[in-house]
């Protein structure tokens, strides 16, 4: 017979809000919030996905025009930090963005070995056009939630990104301080 779920009660936490009770902190909670956001995420992303099968993209090709979006100018090196890839993989996802004139590629102005990423006119068309396949479903689950619940959301994924990840969350400044060197 297989173990009951473990039910986690804490009587204190240090991150919790002031009364804030502590139900939500049991096995079985955290398993929702698992499904909850595996649900999100295949619905948020199911529209991008269509567009971007019809090009033969796929999602890599959406995180990687999002970044762009993001930080025009940004370092190659930087864009594989945040995607936490190799740079076999970049190169098979990058590559095709490329010689189909969705991204511009140039070399640094003060280190030619730099290779910095910009968006065409023709990835920005496509990167907004994703976008706006996001902003709907986004835009209807903030109204419904409203903003209290809105800023509790963000207090919780931020807890879920790696504190590099939040250094990319922050000013474009915080974002190109030196990090850790990415294992092998």
């Amino acid at each position: 017979m297989p173990d009951a779920p473990t039910q986690t009660y804490l009587t204190s936490t240090p991150h919790a809000a002031p009364g804030a009770g502590l139900l939500f902190l049991r096995e079985d909670e955290l398993r929702l919030a698992q499904d909850m956001l595996f649900f999100a995420l295949r619905d948020l992303n199911g529209p991008p996905d269509a567009i971007l099968a019809e090009l033969d993209f796929g999602r890599a090709h959406h995180r990687c025009l999002h970044w762009i979006s993001r930080r025009p100018g940004l370092k190659v090196g930087e864009l594989l930090s945040i995607l936490d890839i190799t740079k076999q993989s970049l190169t098979r996802v990058l590559g095709p963005l490329i010689r189909e004139g969705y991204v511009s590629q140039v070399p640094g102005s003060k280190d030619r070995r730099q290779r910095l990423l910009t968006l065409t006119d023709k990835g920005a068309t496509l990167e907004r056009k994703l976008f706006e396949a996001q902003r709907k479903r986004l835009l209807t689950a903030y109204r419904e939630a409203g903003g209290p619940a809105v800023d509790g959301f963000k207090r919780v994924m931020r807890g879920l990104i790696s504190p590099e990840g939040r250094a990319y969350m922050g000013s474009p400044e915080a974002a190109r301080a030196p990090k850790p060197a990415r294992k092998a």
